[in-house]
């Protein structure tokens, strides 16, 4: 969808614009009439599409009455649904991280642990804006009906009155939490492409209750995973039989939403396990997608690999499985891959390496020109991304480490089966979180399948 033109005499312009500050004067909105709700005479409805950096594409839509002066904005995902939600978790310290730029999706819920305060996804529409604005908006939102409540409840107005204060005076430290089952919602980073240690982001396996919250097929998921299931069942041996049959399934295109097939094959990695390789290729629009998942399921402790290079053309070459799981981190350039970015990869360091630099470049044209602060983004971008390409290039030796909680990550030992003197593999106990973004928490295997002979 990204890669769309826009028709109709537009020439080769892309239909999500990479928006920059030099772009105000000149922004290819589209208006619509529609309905005012407010006096129901005929306003305007404008349309933006745009880029997020680090992030993804959205639309912005904003509402104009010229009868009754009603206005109103929202924002919504133009892309699809996320394989797994997003738990955004900020700690605000300064007046400064007030200004952190803030998508959030009409299915985020919104906490801020200090004041006890919870926002249930769906009470709001999706908006982009900052960590101040979420803020004046909810306290807008408890204002609008205090003079209804002091008629008919003036003690719970009064509480209301008095929560009202404490959110325009609350003050740094504090939090604010975005947990979005869909996945699409977002807090700026500002020191990217470096980890920010006041930023914590979670992806983690929506329930259930979740999926059919968001309108997906939970039970056509289930059908397809027992499909696989029977195609891999044990042989008159006992042993899954792994052969070079590519299983097909049929899917539909998360860009475009036109039928398509999606490809799987079992793949055995020497020294390590079997993993599956699953890629799909749209003939409609032509988006392409590639992902590993291991065949082998989540093991009983976290994994965390350090790869010291010392020659870079082997080094380069080494095969690397990065999970979905799995973070990467370059210790030098305080650089961390956040678990979920990229998805899973089986592919060399330089290639893992070339991919980071392109995820990098996408976002990278919107740091051009505008005020000093989008400047110096640009700059420790532009520097970040330079210094990736000597990496690339063999012309600086690093530490790379892939660390993953479930233990499912692996980079080539080119000594196998003697240890390798670059690699370091250590195995170590989850915290009780890493379980629960893993969804290990909610998991039932004792007693299984008693209870399940019980309900039938």
């Amino acid at each position: 969808m990204a890669e769309s033109e826009l028709p109709n005499g537009y020439g080769n312009v892309p239909l999500f614009r990479e928006l920059t500050a030099e772009d105000v004067g000149d922004l290819e909105t589209t208006e619509i009439e529609s309905l005012c709700m407010n006096c129901h005479e005929d306003g305007t409805t404008r349309l933006l599409l745009t880029k997020i950096p680090f992030f993804r594409e959205i639309v912005l839509m904003s509402f104009s009455c010229p009868h009754c002066n009603f206005t109103d904005n929202e924002v919504q995902p133009a892309g699809r649904i996320q394989d797994k939600g997003c738990r955004v978790d900020v700690h605000i310290l300064t007046q400064k991280d007030l200004n952190r730029q803030v998508v959030k999706s009409d299915t985020a819920s919104i906490k801020i642990p200090e004041l006890d305060l919870e926002i249930p996804g769906g009470a709001q529409k999706g908006t982009f804006t900052t960590v101040e604005g979420i803020i004046d908006r909810v306290t807008q939102g408890l204002e609008q009906e205090q003079p209804v409540r002091k008629v008919m409840h003036p003690e719970v107005a009064a509480q209301i009155d008095d929560f009202i204060v404490k959110l325009k005076h609350l003050s740094p430290p504090f939090h604010i939490i975005l947990d979005d089952p869909a996945g699409n919602s977002f807090i700026e980073n500002p020191k990217a492409p470096e980890a920010d240690q006041a930023l914590t982001i979670n992806m983690y396996t929506r329930t259930k209750e979740q999926n059919t919250a968001l309108g997906l097929a939970v039970e056509d998921d289930e059908d397809r995973l027992s499909d696989v299931e029977e195609t891999l069942e044990p042989k008159d041996d006992g042993v899954s039989k792994v052969t070079d049959e590519v299983f097909q399934f049929d899917v539909n295109c998360s860009n475009c939403n036109a039928p398509t097939k999606s490809k799987m094959k079992l793949v055995n990695i020497p020294h390590f396990k079997e993993v599956i390789l699953m890629a799909f290729n749209c003939e409609s629009c032509g988006m392409k997608n590639s992902e590993v998942k291991s065949g082998a399921g989540i093991e009983p402790k976290g994994k965390k690999i350090t790869l010291k290079m010392t020659d870079a053309v082997m080094d380069l070459n080494r095969d690397v499985l990065k999970s979905d799981t799995c973070r990467f981190t370059i210790p030098e350039m305080d650089f961390e891959l956040m678990m979920g970015t990229l998805g899973g990869k089986f592919t060399t360091l330089e290639g893992i390496l070339t991919d980071i630099k392109n995820q990098l470049l996408r976002p990278f044209a919107l740091m051009r020109g505008g005020d000093s602060a989008t400047k110096e983004s640009g700059g420790k971008l532009r520097t970040f991304i330079d210094k990736l390409d000597e990496i690339i290039s063999g012309k600086i030796l690093v530490s790379v480490v892939l660390d993953d909680p479930a233990g499912n990550c692996y980079i080539q030992n080119l000594y196998a089966p003697d240890p390798d003197p670059e690699l370091t593999v250590e195995e170590y106990e989850r915290t009780e979180e890493q379980n629960d973004d893993l969804g290990l928490l909610e998991m039932k295997t004792e007693n299984y399948f008693d209870e399940e002979d019980t309900a039938s």
